[in-house]
C-alpha cells in the first residue's frame, strides 16, 4: 500500500487554526450575507474580465458623473466596488486554503479507508477460517456494507 501522506497535526495547532477561523468569522459577520440558491442563479456575476471593466467605469463615473443614471447612487456603487476589491484577495486566499485542506483530508482519508478495508478483508478471511475473535469483529464491521452487494438483474 502506497503511503503518500504521513502527517500528525498537533491538537494545539488544530485548536489554534480553529480559533483563528472563528476570529475571521466573527470579524466578517457584520459584513457578509448568505444567498439562497435561487438568488445565486438569478444575479449577474462578476468574472475576471469584469473587474477591470468595473474599475474603469468607477473612474469614469467619479470624473464624469453627468452620465450616471439617476437610479444609480455613486456612493453605493463605490461601496460595492470597494467591498468587492477588499474581499476578492481574501476569497482567493481562502480558496487556496480550502483546496489544499480538502486535498490533504481527501488523501489522508483515502489512505485510512484503504487501510481499514485491508484490515476488514483480513478479518473476513480469518472469520472464514474460524480464527478466534475474528467472527465477532467481522460481524460488527460488515454492517458498513449491508445492502451493497450485487443486485439481481431485472428480468425482462
Amino acid at each position: 500500500m502506497e503511503n503518500r501522506i504521513s502527517i500528525e497535526i498537533p491538537a494545539a495547532d488544530l485548536q489554534a487554526v480553529k480559533a483563528a477561523l472563528q476570529q475571521v468569522q466573527s470579524l466578517l459577520a457584520p459584513y457578509v450575507i448568505a444567498l439562497t440558491p435561487e438568488q445565486r442563479k438569478s444575479i449577474p456575476k462578476m468574472s475576471d474580465g469584469s473587474g477591470p471593466f468595473v474599475d474603469k467605469v468607477m473612474d469614469y463615473a467619479v470624473n464624469n458623473s453627468e452620465f450616471l443614471p439617476a437610479f444609480v447612487s455613486l456612493g453605493e456603487l463605490e461601496k460595492d466596488w470597494n467591498a468587492t476589491s477588499g474581499l476578492m484577495p481574501l476569497l482567493r486566499m481562502v480558496d487556496q486554503i480550502h483546496d489544499t485542506m480538502s486535498d490533504t483530508a481527501m488523501l489522508a482519508g483515502s489512505e485510512a479507508y484503504k487501510g481499514a478495508l485491508s484490515y476488514y478483508n483480513s478479518v473476513k478471511q480469518a472469520a472464514k477460517m474460524n480464527a478466534p475473535d475474528a467472527k465477532a469483529i467481522y460481524e460488527d464491521l460488515r454492517k458498513r456494507f449491508e445492502g451493497q452487494g450485487k443486485k439481481p438483474k431485472p428480468t425482462v
